[in-house]
């Protein structure tokens, strides 16, 4: 599982020309599954999320978390943080987990971040989506659950 997190300033997404409500200072969040993921790196990768210091704690200093801050949460699926790059011009999506299963796993891990933000927002699983945002910082980090030791790494092509 990787997720790809954006410290906003607001943020909200355009599903099928219907915006989403605006989100305000906070993390804008793209979340990806790999074939192998399941179900039990959904609340470790939540807790992580919401809880890394990466807001500013009123002496110019990375130590309040999404929690600390009160900030909004908005999540959108891309399983294109499993695009395989190495090979070619083309990237292939081999190693992102099939799409229903990815649509059960988003769907569960919203349902963790609702326990800690309630007024999250998100996108809608497979649609064609427009995220609008504005990066704060620009703070932008890398969750991937291999590198916590949650999962084995993706492997390689054949």
């Amino acid at each position: 599982m990787r997720i790809l997190l954006q410290r906003i300033s607001e943020a909200w997404v355009d599903i099928a020309g219907s915006a989403t409500p605006k989100a305000g200072a906070g993390l804008l969040a793209l979340v990806g599954f790999q074939q192998g993921d399941g179900g039990a790196l959904l609340e470790p990768m939540a807790s992580k999320m919401v809880n890394l210091r990466i807001f500013d704690d009123g002496r110019g200093r990375m130590n309040l978390s999404l929690l600390d801050s009160d900030g909004d949460l908005v999540l959108v699926s891309q399983f294109t943080l499993y695009a395989d790059c190495r090979k070619g011009r083309r990237p292939g999506f081999s190693g992102a987990l099939e799409p229903e299963e990815a649509a059960v796993l988003f769907d569960e891990f919203a349902a963790f971040c609702l326990t800690w933000r309630p007024s999250l927002i998100r996108g809608e699983f497979g649609a064609d989506m427009k995220v609008h945002l504005v990066n704060d910082g620009p703070v932008t980090l890398l969750l991937d659950s291999a590198e916590l030791g949650l999962t084995k790494p993706q492997g390689g092509p054949s």
